[in-house]
């Protein structure tokens, strides 16, 4: 399990580099959202599927509820705007709630494959939001599946949806109409019937309409707009508070509905940190010749980056990004951060090249930015990706009826 970190709010008058022993490595194999669905099959009967999260118990009928950007932190710190979920945080209501670990790097593509395969990102592949791909040598947009790569070489491990689905579970999956045919949606969440439902409250009845439909059922829903509204406003904002109003309603709504034998699970993709707007939170890569430096691609996100060097200048780079950034990110070499970890286990093959060369995940309050070639990301009052409290722990909160 992931132990709190202390977030400096000011830098130290004599920088100390972190040490990489001291990040926060996700709880792979025992308590992170790569273990959720596998526990659950298991519970179901699928074969070869492990119970792995031990105070789970099973149920005929299971729901997944995923609210994206809703960390384990940031309900803990709202109890107004979220009474429900708050309500959940312990065991009141039967069931379990506590964090998990949500897989680094904490953003959405790789926490949605790691949700769906039941795998690590090491073995999904989908080990950042753009990484670079051997093959062609461009970054790849895992999110927004650019440039185009074939969905099933990129990831070809079979989702837990499919695997129910064959063995007879009724399998669902009800989201935004948006979403039904995209790549990350085929690589990570497709398996039984997409039922595309534009609001909130539809999707809702829907679901549990569909845990009612056969006597074993997994059913998986999705709700967007709290990460968007943290992502333009902050989680310090009124909008980012209305959003979560209409979650913890939503929750609720689902959770009145539930039919017998059946378990709701309420967890997220990632929690989220605002990045004060100065220089000294908002590093410009793109502004920073030393950073830039023998640096041939940068991948990642703002607090969790990929950073490809010129051939030959791998070491000079880890050496250049320790010095600039050690005392704010956890900075490793490539065989460094699969040694420790950080990816899950194993690795396999086709994702090491898809790594960083060094690999940088903030500690502080603070974001590598790169204004001139990710304008949009380096705008953003709301960040996530790193390996922090905030960022890696999310709710998985149980109602049974």
């Amino acid at each position: 399990m992931v132990q709190p970190t202390t977030t400096a709010s000011a830098w130290p008058e004599d920088p100390v580099p972190l040490s990489l022993d001291t990040a926060p490595v996700p709880a792979y194999g025992s308590g992170s959202l790569a273990d959720l669905l596998p526990t659950l099959a298991a519970g179901l009967g699928v074969p070869d599927f492990e119970h792995r999260i031990a105070e789970l118990t099973p149920a005929d009928r299971v729901c997944v509820f995923l609210i994206d950007g809703l960390g384990w932190e940031q309900i803990k710190a709202h109890p107004a705007e979220a009474p429900f979920l708050t309500s959940l945080l312990g065991s009141s209501r039967g069931g379990t709630g506590r964090p998990i670990t949500a897989g680094f790097p904490a953003t959405t593509a790789t926490s949605l494959a790691s949700v769906g395969t039941g795998l690590p990102p090491g073995a999904h592949g989908l080990a950042g939001y753009t990484v670079r791909d051997p093959e062609s040598g461009e970054l790849m947009n895992q999110l927004r599946w650019r440039p185009w790569t074939p969905p099933r070489v990129w990831q070809p491990y079979p989702t837990v949806f499919k695997r129910a689905d064959a063995a007879g579970v009724h399998t669902a999956q009800v989201s935004s109409p948006a979403f039904q045919d995209t790549p990350l949606t085929k690589v990570a969440l497709s398996g039984g019937t997409f039922h595309g439902r534009l609001s909130g409250e539809d999707r809702m009845d829907f679901a549990a309409r569909q845990l009612a439909a056969a006597d074993r059922t997994l059913v998986y829903t999705y709700f967007s707009e709290v990460d968007g509204a943290g992502h333009r406003f902050g989680i310090d904002s009124d909008a980012w508070r209305g959003q979560l109003m209409h979650a913890d309603q939503l929750v609720q709504r689902l959770a009145e509905q539930l039919p017998a034998r059946s378990a709701l699970y309420v967890t997220a993709d990632h929690g989220m940190v605002d990045i004060p707007f100065d220089e000294e939170s908002r590093v410009d890569f793109d502004e920073d010749w030393e950073l830039r430096a023998g640096v041939a691609l940068l991948g990642g996100e703002g607090r969790a980056r990929h950073v490809y060097a010129v051939p030959g200048a791998q070491s000079d780079v880890l050496t250049c990004w320790r010095e600039v950034l050690g005392d704010r990110f956890w900075v490793a070499s490539r065989d460094e951060a699969i040694a420790a970890g950080w990816f899950g286990p194993h690795l396999d093959e086709r994702v090491h090249g898809r790594i960083g060369d060094v690999v940088a995940a903030a500690h502080d309050d603070v974001a590598l930015t790169a204004s001139l070639n990710e304008p949009h990301e380096s705008a953003m009052a709301g960040m996530h990706g790193s390996m922090t409290p905030a960022e890696q722990l999310v709710p998985l909160l149980e109602v049974r009826p």
